[in-house]
């Protein structure tokens, strides 16, 4: 009998109840605005930017509406404008060169390579185009970061980190986002804690800080935040900076504390999943596994293989058929966006040259939620499914 897989790709775990209990105390008191605060009372929202500034190690932390809001309010921060070139993956989703693209700022895409991580050679080459690069690390897949930092560094670029993918990452022990500038983070339910939307910026800099605070719609109530410079820096920056409003409220602020502190587990918890899978297809025939350097910590809360080489009726095929015992999967490399699913042509707002040996890793990319509602035996079968079908289409 054939097996097939009943089980959804897009549900999430339930909010914990200690998230609940601490909503309901914010939704019971109203102050759900994170500066309409009681007397003595530090808020929620406050709260959480001083914990994760701890939980990270960086000096200052802000959380916004959203992980695209953050990377746009980063950009402001370190003073990309109008007209400017802000280097960025060919391989990352919509937000990231939207984020650029809303700061009137124009997308230098840079390679990708079969580990699924930015081209060091090409950005190498490109390091003279631009004085910002804004580095996703997508769906999870870190760099070598110590080289792009020297690469960086040599060329006076300064570094944000995309960490939609990689909250609760490392690479040689360095939490992911702390390695450039800014590190920009996403609270959005497919992420790794969920508040429906959210984001979250971490910065050493006094004066990024500072301005994010600014922009992000503080009017002068800067002195309440938790994680933020001293009144002095503001001082500097308040009369220079726009208020783009794109505030957390203290309700999503409530539902994630709780969440954040159990980020350690939950992180374990989907790597057993990805690791249950990544061993399952290991050896499919016309399959190449992505591995894993032994210096990234990494948060296998989805999963990507590689039909290198197939011709697209091939991988829709493959993926015809996997849908039809249940099993949804992603294909990168399709010609027109659909749902999450894109690459760097699909952007016609900015401007791009082919880059063939890109387009070949982009035309191969599968990719697969994993989310912690699959159990230990769901992801066997996921992964025995998959070899089967993909195996089939290949040896056909």
């Amino acid at each position: 009998m054939t097996e097939t897989f009943s089980g959804s790709f897009t549900q999430q775990e339930p909010i914990p109840d200690e998230a609940i209990e601490a909503a309901l105390a914010v939704l019971r008191h109203g102050r759900l605005h994170r500066y309409n605060l009681a007397k003595g009372e530090l808020g929620e929202t406050a709260l959480l930017e001083q914990e994760f500034a701890a939980q990270t190690g960086a000096r200052y932390c802000l959380a916004v509406a959203s992980g695209g809001y953050a990377l746009a309010t980063a950009l402001r921060a370190v003073g990309v404008g109008p007209g400017d070139a802000v280097l960025t993956n060919a391989f990352t989703l919509a937000p990231v060169p939207g984020a650029i693209a809303s700061v009137g700022a124009r997308p230098v895409f840079v390679g990708v390579t079969e580990s699924l991580t930015i081209d060091l050679d090409d950005l190498a080459a490109k390091a003279g185009a631009a004085r910002v690069l804004m580095l996703s690390h997508m769906r999870g897949h870190l760099c070598d970061m110590d080289r792009l930092m020297q690469i960086c560094d040599d060329a006076g670029i300064t570094v944000i980190e995309d960490c939609a993918h990689t909250m609760g990452a490392a690479w040689n022990g360095v939490p992911s986002g702390r390695q450039g500038a800014v590190g920009c983070y996403s609270c959005q339910t497919y992420k790794h804690v969920n508040s429906g939307e959210g984001g979250l910026l971490v910065t050493d800099d006094e004066e990024i800080a500072a301005r994010a605070v600014m922009l992000s719609g503080s009017y002068m109530l800067y002195e309440r935040h938790l994680a933020a410079p001293g009144p002095e820096v503001f001082e500097r920056i308040k009369y220079h900076t726009p208020n783009i409003s794109g505030r957390m409220d203290n309700l999503r602020a409530a539902i994630l504390r709780p969440q954040l502190r159990a980020l350690d587990t939950q992180v374990t918890r989907w790597n057993e999943r990805y690791q249950r899978i990544e061993a399952g297809l290991r050896g499919t025939p016309g399959l190449t596994v992505i591995e894993r350097p032994e210096a990234e910590t990494y948060v296998g809360s989805s999963i990507q293989f590689l039909l290198l080489d197939w011709a697209a009726d091939k991988v829709q095929e493959a993926l015809r058929r996997c849908a039809a015992r249940g099993v949804e999967l992603k294909w990168f490399g399709t010609p027109e966006p659909v749902g999450f699913t894109s690459r760097y042509d699909s952007w016609r707002y900015a401007e791009s040259a082919p880059m063939p040996a890109s387009d070949r890793v982009l035309a191969g990319i599968i990719d697969m939620r994993v989310p912690l509602t699959f159990s230990l035996e769901d992801c066997d079968l996921i992964a025995r499914i998959i070899r089967a079908e993909v195996g089939a289409v290949h040896q056909s």
